[in-house]
């Protein structure tokens, strides 16, 4: 299946891009050093609304570039691909910054987008200056309740609602038109089955394929930042743990009373913690 976006007044259609015969779908904002935000893996998920609390602020120090990643959002999804493939995601984003002239930039990995970031700079550490890991996966791990719960998603508002909770810890932060927003993002022609079809029964396969090697992270020579909360129930916080465990250069951050959702329940801290961290201060 492909998709198309084309409804221009839409704020999480942004720049478009060929890579490798695949139009993808980029948010971008700012000067300076490039900085790449990868998204995580939800349902009705988009780079813009992922990371559209973080951008501006972040926009003022980097050259920031939000792509939706294969299978994901308005990033076009081929019929012919089924299934998860951490080759071909690493292909569409190291063919994404070929397309851009990005050499190499630092990063900032959700979720999923921190197990993609980390495959990136194990396979390609030229391509990686610094890395923030939020909520990451990367390491094995017993697929939560949670995790379930969002690659298990079945398109209705009240299961979206029941699903936004899941990544906040305070509920407040849920507001309707979020629900409304993701749900609606969910059923667009098309997503759905594109979303489905990456992390199918039995999930916790998907969640294997995710992790880099120990050997890999031990010899990663880049300077890591993990940041994760402590409640959050989709990927345990001694994930990140593990990871400053393995890592060479890693400092762990572990908020307390914040769920999946960082950026968003801790963002002041977030942006105080990223920006100087990636400018090497």
């Amino acid at each position: 299946m492909t998709t198309t976006a084309t409804d221009t007044a839409n704020p999480e259609i942004g720049e478009r891009i060929d890579v490798n015969g695949i139009g993808t779908n980029y948010i971008v904002a700012g000067e300076g050093e490039p900085l790449i935000l990868i998204h995580g893996s939800g349902p009705g998920v988009t780079a813009y609304a992922n990371w559209r609390g973080v951008i501006p602020d972040l926009a003022k120090s980097f050259r920031c570039y939000a792509p939706d990643t294969l299978g994901f959002g308005y990033t076009d999804f081929p019929a012919e691909i089924q299934g998860f493939d951490m080759d071909r995601w690493i292909a569409h984003l190291t063919g994404f910054m070929d397309a851009l002239g990005i050499e190499s930039a630092h990063f900032i990995g959700n979720s999923y987008g921190g197990a993609l970031t980390l495959a990136l700079a194990a396979r390609h550490p030229e391509r990686v200056r610094r890395a923030v890991l939020m909520g990451a996966a990367g390491v094995p791990f017993d697929v939560t309740e949670g995790l379930k719960k969002v690659w298990g998603y079945e398109p209705s508002v009240d299961a979206m609602r029941d699903l936004m909770n899941t990544f906040a810890f305070d509920s407040s932060l849920v507001k309707e038109e979020i629900v409304r927003s993701r749900f609606e993002a969910s059923v667009r022609p098309g997503a759905h089955e594109a979303y489905s079809s990456l992390f199918p029964e039995p999930r916790q396969r998907w969640l294997d394929a995710l992790a880099s090697s120990e050997a890999d992270l031990k010899a990663l020579p880049h300077e890591i930042m993990a940041i994760h909360g402590r409640e959050d129930v989709i990927v345990p916080f001694e994930v990140s743990l593990r990871f400053s465990q393995l890592i060479p250069n890693c400092e762990l951050h572990i908020f307390g009373n914040c769920g999946h959702w960082t950026q968003i329940e801790k963002r002041d801290r977030f942006i105080a913690l990223v920006t100087p961290f990636l400018h090497g201060a």
